[in-house]
């Protein structure tokens, strides 16, 4: 008996440790989609989300920063930046360099909440929410540093930015999880493609952006199920998603749509994210990430 608990003890041991490195194992997808007008010149979109930073995150700070290096035509950035009450800098110095090139932005709750002790075991029950009392976080000054660089806050809100010569519409939706979300008023300015915006994708938002228009929804918000099984992937979302779609380029409501029965869907991205809850500091299967998004012409 003494050694089965030891060995047990060991593959526990040997899990965690795994769990933490693979938390710091920063990469970078590459995906694309034909979905822009025939003729267009290519949109390279970088997605960050879910930094989850706190002030002694230095090495995710600079691996953020690093992201510039790619030059992007547009930064997207879907929420929960923060994790901690003095994080707001640090952030804000992770996103400087990429403050540089077009972006928008929503928040998630961890923007405006700080995080908590919790027993993980409670995101196999029902998605987690924000329990009375939490601490505030300092979402106005993290707003301001993003929109006094020119990025559109897109917090249940619209915009447009003419990005390599396609006039995109935006519209966005501020954090479902916590129901701050209403979508805002509408607007016939289509331009040449309409991007939806959410940082956890709920099917009633995903719903409501769909409805809109959006031919293109971008969320985060489910760490990709953070703590996935080899082969078999996520086993949870913290949200109603289906956990099939919990990271990855989808379709929504129904396949992609260069798919067969996909004809009536828009494109699904949800981003595995960057961080992690500093109470549950582990990645399993499911590495930190952020996204290049190259949006591409349609073949006519």
């Amino acid at each position: 008996m003494k050694r089965v608990v030891g060995a047990a003890g060991l593959v526990a041991a040997g899990a965690l440790a795994w769990g933490l490195a693979e938390a710091q194992a920063f990469t970078v997808r590459q995906i694309s989609a034909p979905v822009l007008k025939p003729g267009s010149r290519p949109v390279r979109i970088l997605q960050v989300s879910d930094l989850h930073v706190t002030p002694r995150q230095q090495r995710k700070v600079d691996w953020v920063k690093s992201l510039a290096a790619f030059r992007p035509d547009l930064v997207v950035n879907t929420g929960d930046n923060l994790a901690h009450v003095d994080a707001v800098s640090a952030a804000l110095d992770a996103m400087d360099p990429l403050l540089d090139f077009p972006g928008v932005f929503v928040h998630g709750s961890n923007d405006y909440f700080a995080p908590r002790p919790k027993n993980p075991f409670t995101y196999f029950s029902a998605p987690t929410h924000i329990k009375a009392g939490q601490q505030e976080l300092d979402v106005e000054t993290l707003t301001d540093g993003m929109t006094s660089r020119g990025w559109l806050n897109l917090n249940n809100a619209r915009g447009s930015l003419d990005i390599m010569g396609s006039q995109l519409s935006f519209v966005g939706l501020d954090d479902p999880h916590i129901e701050r979300d209403s979508m805002p008023a509408p607007d016939k300015d289509r331009g040449d493609l309409r991007i939806g915006v959410v940082h956890a994708p709920y099917q009633r938002a995903l719903g409501a952006l769909h409805g809109d228009g959006a031919e293109v929804l971008i969320a985060g918000h489910t760490h990709g199920g953070q703590v996935c099984v080899p082969g078999a992937g996520a086993l949870v979302t913290n949200c109603d998603i289906d956990t099939g779609r919990a990271s990855g380029l989808h379709g929504w409501p129904g396949p992609r749509p260069d798919a067969p029965g996909g004809e009536d869907s828009a494109w699904l991205h949800v981003s595995a994210g960057i961080g992690t809850s500093p109470y549950a500091p582990v990645r399993f299967a499911c590495r930190p990430e952020a996204t290049m998004l190259t949006l591409l012409p349609r073949i006519s």
